[in-house]
């Protein structure tokens, strides 16, 4: 699984719809609104790179109102719950 942060520049007066517009979409799993220099922050999940040109410029940035992306790909995930399955392994609860 390929996971993918996208950074997303809107028109600011249609964030809401934009963003519930994108978090429709096929593997975007969410969609978070967000303060800076971008509007909003997607995560896009895929089997394949080949995928995410399919829903990046494909699908996300033909949303009207998205202005311009930044994708960023993850190699790794970290995060406290895979921690605590990974030293849970064997124990008794």
């Amino acid at each position: 699984m390929i996971t993918a942060i996208v950074l997303i520049k809107t028109s600011v007066d249609r964030i809401p719809e934009i963003a519930e517009s994108i978090a429709a979409l096929d593997n975007v799993s969410e969609v978070f609104s967000v303060t800076g220099t971008y509007d909003l922050i997607a995560m896009v999940r895929v089997k394949d790179h080949d995928d995410l040109a399919d829903v990046i410029p494909g699908r996300i940035s033909k949303i009207p109102g998205v202005e311009a992306t930044d994708t960023h790909v993850a190699f790794r995930t970290y995060s406290q719950h895979d921690l605590e399955a990974a030293f849970a392994i064997g124990l008794d609860s």
